[in-house]
């Protein structure tokens, strides 16, 4: 039976139009984005009252990033199979109950269990990728990264609302108080999961039958899928680094932790704007370019920051110059992979891409952590973000971005276009 043909890639009942379904995947990624961008916040606060070094923060939710990253793919393959709905929903569960655990809990191994499996096991069952392959299916091709962007710039907001009122609990409440705001916050994420459409849609365009374990082998032979994937490692370096280790940073530079507080929240502010532009970007060039691009300034800004005086203005400069530059890097990855293998298993496949982001994401908030202990300063993971960074801008320059021609072709094998 051949898929149905409909406006957008999802067939829907009579309520679930593409505009409710957006506007439900933007909230989840919202709220689960948002959550775990106030984690950084709890760094001093925390370690402070329980008497820890930073590297038993860091260790526990480099685990996080861990335990997300390898999630995220298995995540993806349960939603592309079942539809996201149970999966974001049970993740939603899952993730309340790590995060109120980290409030309890009095030693490093348990922070390990509840911040660190528990709570990255949750992020990867709501990962905001889910929720974008599901809003990608309700749209016509020509505007599907727009959408992506759109999605991602309401992650973004997330971190834009989260971070500052996140903070003003940890002044008003404490710390173990602000943890428990965000578990509940996070169930919000269960009625919403609802509202989006299950898998009886596929990738209309897909006239080839074809297999999750087909898809996967097909993605990792084709070089350009490859080299996105080193890529996206970059991205998660940087990101999960600044995300965690930035305020203490910013303390640690005598300046007040309300500036750690709003440079987050900065971040988040100006990664509404570039990755809606991001977004926009790639319906008009090519979406391998906007990469390039985005990582050659991350290097220029992060190099930036380290030469310059150490001020609230210059913190916020920093902050505002990486938040357009932050997640702009999702819809035009997330694009490329839509744009060249199609939709029916897009979440799948950006779950591996993803799997190598949090891979980065490991290594930058564990490595912040232990060099900082041993050394009191984070500077050489600064500019070793500034190297990975021209090393990312450089592997995307060869990327074929072309779609398989089998996604466009009959039912005839020999119509696919060999990986490139």
């Amino acid at each position: 039976m051949g898929n149905p043909d409909v406006n957008s890639t999802a067939p829907r009942t009579s309520w679930r139009t593409p505009l409710i379904v957006i506007v439900a995947g933007c909230l989840i990624a919202l709220v689960g984005f948002g959550a775990r961008s106030a984690y950084g916040l709890l760094l001093e606060p925390m370690t402070s009252a329980r008497g820890w070094g930073r590297e038993t923060f860091a260790f526990a939710l480099a685990i996080q990033n861990l335990v997300w990253g390898f999630g995220v793919p298995f995540a993806s393959m349960l939603a592309d199979r079942y539809g996201p709905s149970r999966v974001l929903a049970a993740g939603a569960v899952v993730y309340g109950i790590g995060t109120a655990g980290m409030a309890t809990t009095t030693t490093g191994v348990g922070l390990t269990l509840f911040g660190g499996v528990l709570t990255g096991l949750g992020i990867a069952l709501t990962s905001f990728s889910i929720a974008l392959a599901a809003m990608a299916k309700v749209v016509e091709p020509g505007r599907q990264s727009l959408v992506l962007g759109i999605g991602t710039s309401a992650g973004s907001l997330g971190q834009v609302i989260f971070s500052p009122l996140s903070q003003l609990v940890i002044a008003e409440y404490g710390w173990d108080s602000a943890l428990l705001f965000l578990a509940a916050s996070v169930l919000f994420i269960v009625p919403l999961a609802f509202v989006l459409p299950g898998n009886a849609a596929t990738d209309r365009h897909a006239t080839i039958e074809q297999g999750l374990g087909d898809a996967i082998v097909e993605a990792v032979r084709h070089r350009g899928y490859v080299l996105l994937t080193l890529g996206f490692f970059v991205c998660g370096f940087h990101v999960a680094f600044i995300t965690v280790h930035f305020p203490a940073y910013v303390r640690d530079l005598g300046l007040a932790a309300e500036v750690g507080a709003y440079a987050i929240a900065i971040i988040g502010l100006f990664n509404i704007v570039g990755s809606f532009l991001s977004g926009l970007a790639g319906q008009r060039w090519p979406k391998k370019n906007g990469l390039v691009v985005i990582y050659s300034l991350r290097a220029l800004a992060i190099a930036g920051l380290l030469i310059a005086d150490k001020t609230p203005s210059t913190i916020y400069l920093f902050a505002a110059t990486m938040g357009i530059l932050w997640l702009s890097t999702v819809p035009l990855t997330t694009g490329i992979v839509a744009q060249v293998f199609g939709l029916r298993f897009m979440a799948t496949l950006f779950g591996f891409v993803f799997l190598s982001h949090q891979l980065g994401s490991f290594l930058g908030v564990w490595l912040g952590g232990y060099l900082y202990d041993r050394t009191g300063t984070y500077d050489v993971v600064w500019w070793a973000g500034v190297a990975l960074s021209v090393a990312a801008a450089l592997i995307h320059v060869p990327i074929n971005e072309r779609p398989l021609k089998r996604i466009y072709a009959t039912a005839d094998p020999a119509a696919t276009s060999p990986p490139g």
